[in-house]
Parts: structure tokens; C-alpha cells; sequence
């Protein structure tokens, strides 16, 4: 058996944009991914579809495995042969225990890599608007430990000389903030000494909290502030009055669920991520190819034949060249036949293989091409619909009374994904503001998916339902859900929008 290899990956901070391009390119090799409390679970899109997943917790007092559970665990899966990419929050050699790993996996004779992250000392900060050195206010920095034992005889820590030092910032400390600010002011440290304490950094759940080594722990008490934060004392606090940026963004802490498919959440995420909201992606549809590839095959046999090819969704466009390339073909099967495309990002997806749609209705669902197709005449003419394998019937029902010969043909289904009841559940218990929905599909999975309507109802009680359009409204409707949102027009870009204008009211 080949022998594994353990990469010992920093993740940093949280925010998806600060994890470096050499962690992603490891979790896309890895077989295996062990990760825990403070790694963003939004980096997971990058693994494998077969990759094996183990969360293994290492939240504050209450770990899913121990430190050595751990090591042993890394050290087994990679002389399964696998490759295993270790992926903790920040840094693995800050404050990270990837020291404690590393000599476990030398010990097992184990090849490694060590791919730093962005640590949270330097990003957190950064994202509360605190520079971290100010030529007018310091210039050194020391990073510190908040998890010692205030009860230990002996401190491993010198108290008088980080009280000499211009910033501190502490790891772990909350807990232990009334022994860190006493100990600091006994030092000799300034009882007026700015201090923030940071939590969630560099999320949109980002909260800080403000005041002086005298009064910070109670600040922190009064707000309800707990683990995992960063705590930074010095001068260059005062500047977060003038340098916060971060928490000004108008969708600013809201945590909202995208339903979309793991290929598709992208934009949407982005999107929300742009305006300051936590997109958490949680795909309850999954798109395959059909069971059946004949009617299709016969189809594309036949393009010649056909007047018009009408595209309902971007998937439906992909899986119909995907299929057109496989048996051999390539656009010019195309040549004098015309093409529709429901939604912008149908005709988008067309524009990627080099065609523009002939037509693109103003209304972005199947009544709003009907109502465009009026103008033609369409008696005798033959249409394909290349689609999904379970979609409403309205548009090749309304096509065939003008006269027109339908071939409808599945080009991809849809399918609920395996698993996730667990990771459903936890994102749940951290609290959700907003739960998007796509498409009728994604509805129903989701209302499948943590138990029926009733569930899902009790589930979502207090959180706000977006839904892309009238369709999807009607089917959570059905299913017992209370839409709050829904945009005028049925786009990705027009719901965000749909979702800021109902926060800013």
C-alpha cells in the first residue's frame, strides 16, 4: 500500500477570502479531511465529492476527540495510505498545536507539509479596525496565551515584561479576562489602557466590545461576549473609532442559509458575503445526469429537425452539451435552429459555449416565454425543451395547443444529497436569520430533509423565507412555510437585493 501524507493546513481566520490558494489546492487532494471548531465549513466546498469528512470539534471545553485522539487518528488515516489534510482555524503553529501534531506524525515516519494560514492575531484585528502597530503609537507587538490556569503557583507568563510591550494580543483569554487585566495593571500597565476584545472575527457575526483595563471584564460580562475571541490591548484600540469598516456593511450579521446547489451557491454567497451577510451553503438539491439518456441521444440525432431549442435553466443548458459533446458533436448541430433561454443566467450559460439566445422573455419563468412566443407562429414547428426530468408541465402543454410538435427530453435530474442531518442541525442550533430558495426543488428537499412540513415550520420559526419567484413561493406555500421575501424580478442578483431592502426598512 502507498504510503499517506499529512498536510498540516492553517485555514486562517475565518472569512473565506483569506485562506491561501496552496490550503485549497490541499484539501482538493486530500482523501481524507479531519477539521474542527474554528475551521469556516464553507472551505469544505473544495473537497472531493468521495473525500471522507471527520469534524472533530476542539470548541472550548468540549472536544468531539482529544488532542491525542486526534494525533492518533491522523497518523492511522495516512497509513491507510491516504493523503489527509489537517485543517485548523488560523495558523497550525500559532497557538494551533500543529507543533504537537507535526512530532506525532516525524514520530510515525509519516511524510508532512505545513501549509501556514492567516492568523487570526494579525486578521481579527484588522477586520475591528485596529492596526496592530502605528508608527506614532507603537512599534512592537507580542502575542500572547489567555488559556494559562490563573490558579497555577507560577505563572509561564512575565507579566512585567508584556506590560512593557506597545500591543498585546491574546489567544483564548475570555474566560480569563478579569486575571489577564488585573495581572497587566499590577504589572505596571495603565488602568486606562484601550482594550477590545474581538469575537468571531473577520465573520460577518463579528462582535467587539470596547472599554479600559479596569472596566473591560465587566464590558465584556454586560455584553455577553464568550469564546472564541482575540483580545487586544494597547493605544492602537482608540483608532477603531476612525478605521472600522467591517461592521458597516448593510447586511451586517445576518447568518443566511443557501439552499442552492453546491456548483451553484457561489454567486449567491458572494453576493451576500459582498453586502456583509454569513452565507452558509447547504445544498439540499443535487444535480445528475438521467437515469435514461435515449430520448435525449434521439433528439440531438435529430437537431436538424427542430425549429426552436428552448433552455429553462443554466443546468439544462450544460447537461445538454455535456451530452451533445460526449456523442461527438459540437455547436454547428445547432446551425438554423433558434434558442430560447428562461433567465438571464440560462442565456449567460449559452453566451459560454459561444451562442446568443434568439429569445429571452421579460417575465423569467414559463408563462413569460409563452406569452413572448405569441408573436410566432408556431403550428408545424417542432421544439425541443432539453430539461429536467421532473419539471411543470405548463410550457409544453400551452406550446403543443399552438400547434407545435414538443419533444420534451430529461438532459439532468435533480436529486436530494445523502446525509448532512447533522450538519443541518448544528447550523440550526448556531441560529439562522434568512433560509434562500431557488427553486421548488430545493423547497422540497429542505422540508424532506429535517423531517416534514411540521418540522421544518417549528424549525424556521423566527427566520425569514426568501424565495426567487412566485413558483417557489407557491410550493413553500404548500408545504406550510410563510414567504417574507420575494423579488420582482427572478434572478440570484435581484433577491440579495429583495433581502437588503427588507433589512433596510
Amino acid at each position: 500500500m502507498a504510503r499517506g501524507k499529512v498536510y498540516l493546513v492553517g485555514a486562517g481566520p475565518g472569512d473565506p477570502g483569506l485562506i491561501t490558494v496552496k490550503a485549497i489546492e490541499a484539501i482538493r487532494e486530500a482523501d481524507c479531511i479531519v477539521y474542527d471548531y474554528l475551521a469556516n465549513e464553507a472551505f469544505l466546498v473544495h473537497a472531493r465529492p468521495e473525500a471522507e469528512i471527520i469534524y472533530v470539534g476542539k470548541k472550548g471545553g468540549d472536544h468531539t476527540l482529544s488532542q491525542e485522539e486526534i494525533n492518533r487518528l491522523l497518523v492511522e488515516k495516512a497509513r491507510q495510505g491516504k493523503v489527509v489534510c489537517r485543517l485548523k482555524g488560523g495558523d497550525p503553529f500559532v497557538f494551533g498545536r500543529g507543533g504537537e501534531e507535526a512530532e506525532e506524525i516525524v514520530a510515525a515516519g509519516i511524510p508532512f507539509e505545513v501549509v501556514p494560514g492567516v492568523t487570526a492575531a494579525v486578521a481579527v484585528p484588522a477586520y475591528a479596525g485596529i492596526p496592530l502597530t502605528h508608527r506614532e503609537l507603537t512599534s512592537a507587538v507580542a502575542f500572547v496565551t489567555g488559556h494559562e490556569d490563573p490558579t497555577k503557583e507560577r505563572s509561564a507568563i512575565d507579566w512585567a515584561a508584556l506590560a512593557r510591550v506597545g500591543t498585546l494580543v491574546f489567544f483564548m483569554g475570555v474566560k480569563n479576562l478579569p486575571h489577564i487585566a488585573r495581572s497587566l495593571i499590577s504589572a505596571g500597565k495603565s488602568p486606562q489602557t484601550p482594550v477590545a476584545v474581538i469575537r468571531w472575527g473577520t465573520l460577518p457575526r463579528q462582535k467587539t466590545v470596547v472599554g479600559h483595563l479596569e472596566n473591560i471584564a465587566e464590558e465584556v460580562r454586560r455584553a455577553g461576549l464568550k469564546a472564541p475571541a482575540i483580545i487586544v490591548v494597547g493605544e492602537v484600540v482608540s483608532l477603531r473609532d476612525k478605521l472600522a469598516w467591517f461592521e458597516n456593511r448593510p447586511l451586517f450579521g445576518l447568518r443566511v442559509l443557501v439552499t442552492r446547489t453546491r456548483e451553484q451557491a457561489s454567486d449567491l454567497s458572494a453576493r451576500l458575503y459582498a453586502l456583509g451577510a454569513e452565507p452558509v451553503e447547504f445544498p439540499t438539491i443535487k444535480t445528475v445526469a438521467p437515469d435514461d439518456y435515449g430520448p435525449l441521444d434521439e433528439a440531438i440525432s435529430a437537431l436538424e429537425s427542430f425549429s426552436w431549442v428552448i433552455f429553462t435553466s443554466a443546468n439544462g443548458v450544460h447537461f445538454f452539451f455535456k451530452r451533445l459533446f460526449a456523442l461527438g458533436h459540437d455547436v454547428r448541430q445547432l446551425k438554423g435552429v433558434r434558442l430560447a433561454a428562461i433567465g438571464e443566467k440560462t442565456a449567460e450559460a449559452l453566451k459560454g459555449y459561444g451562442l446568443v439566445a434568439d429569445l429571452v422573455p421579460k417575465q423569467y419563468r414559463a408563462e413569460g416565454l409563452i406569452e413572448a412566443l405569441g408573436k410566432e407562429t408556431l403550428s408545424g414547428a417542432r421544439i425541443l425543451i432539453p430539461r429536467a426530468l421532473e419539471a411543470r408541465e405548463i410550457l409544453p402543454v400551452k406550446l403543443r395547443e399552438q400547434g407545435a410538435e414538443v419533444v420534451v427530453a430529461p438532459a439532468y435530474k435533480t436529486v436530494r444529497p445523502s446525509g448532512g442531518a447533522e450538519r443541518l442541525r448544528r447550523i440550526l442550533e448556531e441560529g439562522l436569520d434568512v433560509v434562500t430558495f431557488t427553486s421548488s426543488s430545493t423547497v422540497r428537499n429542505f422540508v424532506a430533509m429535517v423531517g416534514g412540513p411540521e418540522a421544518a415550520s417549528n424549525l424556521l420559526s423566527g427566520v425569514k423565507v426568501a424565495s426567487i419567484g412566485p413558483i417557489t413561493s407557491q410550493t413553500a406555500r404548500e408545504l406550510g412555510l410563510k414567504v417574507d421575501i420575494e423579488p420582482q424580478t427572478y434572478t440570484i442578483a435581484a433577491l440579495v437585493e429583495a433581502i437588503r431592502g427588507y433589512f433596510s426598512r
